[in-house]
């Protein structure tokens, strides 16, 4: 479609401008929403209905959104990672379990860290570097090695048995469920449905809208692992390599947030209170990086976005990624006050 619309660019710098303006709503939504998957999952008592609800909310349009495009022809998973009949199990799942560690241990995962940066939060800010410089290093560097071996263990699992619409039905509706049962006010699960939105728009945009079969682009949707790594080697190295739809997205994610930050009076410079609050947390944005990459994507990417693919592999990395959270916190938790070291939100 991309050759109809008579634009004077190539479709990977179009692919870049709207992966800025995604980022830009993604951003600015998530920072007024304060969307977090370890905040609905493990956060403070008070704060977890409301959060669990924004999340939920966002699944719903989101899968929805996604299979109904899918369902019109508009694009196809076939090709992409989410498609694939045989699955990495064990990168997966071992992905999945550092990445939730890391999320408890920076207290945020990829994306949350990437909008609190945006608001004056250094911590968050040094946290994004470290994550980025292992996500490089697991994609392209001295742990390249440890990926692919860990990708060669593979198991020939399918698709998902049966119709794609009764799947779709099943986790709309267990989302919606959790919806329900929180409570949350309107204007926070209007925000949640518009960062959902934003998912099934990033697929059609990129697989469909910006497809020229000329100078094809990669099918893309929401995510943080891969796009940081891009921007971190755009960064380093413009002259040999270019930036597309995730390098877009994170730099507009960045000033989105930052936009919301400086309306709503809550940007402030904040920084570690401690050097064992700083290892921690760096220690964390390490894992995630290096997580991410094995679980083929974040919480947004592998969840947000990974799940209403209905693909088996982001099931499974979005699972692991949940019983790490779980576990790490359970495991902090036993510990009485190692909680009381980690960074504040």
């Amino acid at each position: 479609m991309f050759e109809t619309l008579g634009l004077e660019i190539t479709p990977q710098a179009a692919a870049l401008w709207f992966g800025a303006a995604i980022g830009l709503c993604f951003g600015a939504l998530a920072q007024l929403t304060r969307f977090c998957l370890r905040r609905a999952l493990v956060g403070p008592m008070a704060e977890r209905a409301d959060a669990r609800a924004v999340w939920a909310m966002a699944l719903v349009v989101a899968v929805i959104g996604t299979q109904g495009a899918v369902a019109l022809g508009l694009f196809s998973f076939e090709g992409h990672r989410f498609g694939a009949q045989s699955v990495p199990v064990l990168g997966l799942v071992l992905g999945g379990l550092l990445f939730g560690l890391g999320t408890v241990l920076a207290r945020g995962c990829l994306s949350r860290l990437t909008v609190l940066s945006a608001t004056g939060n250094l911590r968050a800010l040094v946290a994004i570097v470290v994550a980025a410089l292992a996500a490089q290093a697991t994609l392209q560097g001295a742990l390249a090695p440890l990926r692919m071996s860990l990708g060669a263990v593979v198991v020939p699992l399918g698709a998902l048995p049966g119709a794609a619409w009764l799947w779709a039905a099943v986790i709309a509706a267990a989302a919606l469920l959790v919806v329900l049962r929180a409570g949350a006010r309107w204007p926070s699960l209007l925000g949640g449905a518009a960062i959902g939105a934003l998912v099934p728009l990033a697929w059609v945009g990129t697989g469909f809208v910006l497809f020229d079969e000329f100078d094809p682009i990669a099918l893309e949707g929401l995510g943080f692992t891969g796009p940081w790594a891009e921007a971190l080697f755009w960064g380093v190295a413009a002259q040999v390599t270019s930036v597309g739809f995730g390098g877009g997205l994170v730099g507009g994610a960045l000033a989105g947030a930052l936009v919301a930050a400086i309306a709503t009076r809550r940007f402030r410079l904040e920084s570690f209170e401690s050097a064992v609050q700083m290892g921690r947390s760096l220690g964390g944005a390490a894992l995630m990086g290096v997580g991410g990459v094995l679980a083929g994507g974040c919480t947004v990417g592998a969840g947000l976005a990974g799940l209403p693919s209905l693909g088996v592999s982001a099931i499974i990395g979005f699972g692991s990624i949940v019983a790490g959270i779980y576990l790490a916190d359970a495991v902090l938790a036993r510990r009485g006050g190692a909680r009381d070291l980690l960074p504040a939100e």
